[in-house]
């Protein structure tokens, strides 16, 4: 596994990193706590070095799921967790955003605590909260730097402006926003603006929430009642239908060159620049063995054209958020 560079300030992961919100049930059951704990041990094994995880998944049973997991590699890893939004005592769901900078400082001090870790290494901002200025939410994020509890700063969906005003009263180091073959809004703004400040690109859901890597045939049947991907437009009847024969495509691709099409939707990211760094998540050793076999590819500029080709994102049907999750991304 090769490594990265996020940003200018000295943060280097591997150039596949972890996401872990799926092991504590945000899409179908929370895996069992050995399960979660073996998956994660064999992404070092296998040279990954990058881990994504946040209070709001679980929530806060993700954090200390990873940190469990870690301890013993803690000084080979960089954790990445995040802030940002209102958790109500008992509540599975936020209940709304909040960054005011004392906010900030309670989360940032709960999440050291169930990652047992004395740093976190990344700290993003999870959510831009409209009435908190991002120069306060920096200026927070950079008093924990300066005390030592925080290494780096980053943003999570937040818009090419956003970004410039953070970056302007703290150096952003990563911004995380989703982006894949069928979601590349950000390739408008936010790429140009992160490249044209030095500001590392953290894709989540690198795979299309798993759509992409071909595992979801039916919406009836592949989700449970409490699947998170429900409520998305993309992901209901009518637009499944649709987008099934893009993967289609992609898998019939995929196969002709010998690999997966998660394989070859990974590796056309990382393709898109030295600065990208995508976290696909799985809960399966199998799958994380295929996502981290994307790393080795070298695609050329014709094989890059006809990936595009294949899964065109003027053919995606339906939004990736609906209504309420669209509100909340500040692109």
């Amino acid at each position: 596994m090769q490594s990265r560079k996020l940003g200018t300030q000295g943060l280097e992961v591997s150039e596949i990193g972890f996401g872990c919100m799926g092991l504590t049930g945000v899409y179908n059951a929370a895996v069992a706590e050995a399960d979660g704990l073996a998956v994660l041990q064999r992404a070092v094994e296998l040279g990954v070095t990058f881990f994504d995880t946040a209070e709001l998944y679980g929530p806060y049973a993700n954090e200390q799921l990873v940190g469990k997991a870690l301890k013993p590699v803690r000084d080979r890893v960089v954790i990445a967790t995040k802030f940002g939004f209102k958790i109500e005592p008992g509540a599975n769901r936020p209940s709304g955003v909040d960054s005011r900078p004392e906010h900030i400082r309670e989360v940032c001090d709960a999440s050291l605590q169930r990652l047992g870790v004395e740093t976190i290494d990344l700290l993003y901002q999870h959510r831009v909260d409209p009435s908190v200025p991002i120069e306060d939410v920096a200026g927070a994020v950079g008093e924990l730097v300066k005390a030592g509890k925080v290494r780096f700063f980053g943003l999570s969906e937040a818009g090419a402006e956003t970004i410039r005003k953070a970056n302007a009263v703290h150096p952003v180091s990563a911004v995380q926003s989703e982006y894949s073959l069928w979601t590349r809004d950000v390739e408008q703004a936010v790429l140009p603006t992160c490249r044209e400040l030095g500001v590392g690109f953290v894709p989540y859901s690198p795979l299309g929430r798993g759509f992409l890597a071909g595992s979801a045939t039916d919406a009836g049947t592949e989700m449970n009642q409490n699947d998170f991907r429900r409520m998305m437009p993309r992901w209901q009847d009518a637009a499944m239908a649709k987008n099934r024969s893009l993967v289609e495509t992609l898998t019939a691709l995929a196969k002709s060159k010998g690999h997966t099409p998660a394989q070859l939707a990974l590796a056309w990211l990382l393709h898109q620049g030295p600065d990208i760094v995508p976290i696909p998540g799985t809960t399966k050793a199998h799958r994380l063995e295929e996502n981290l076999g994307a790393a080795g590819f070298r695609l050329s500029a014709d094989e890059l054209a006809e990936i595009e080709r294949a899964v065109p994102e003027s053919a995606v049907e339906g939004g990736r958020y609906d209504a309420g999750g669209l509100a909340m991304v500040n692109l």
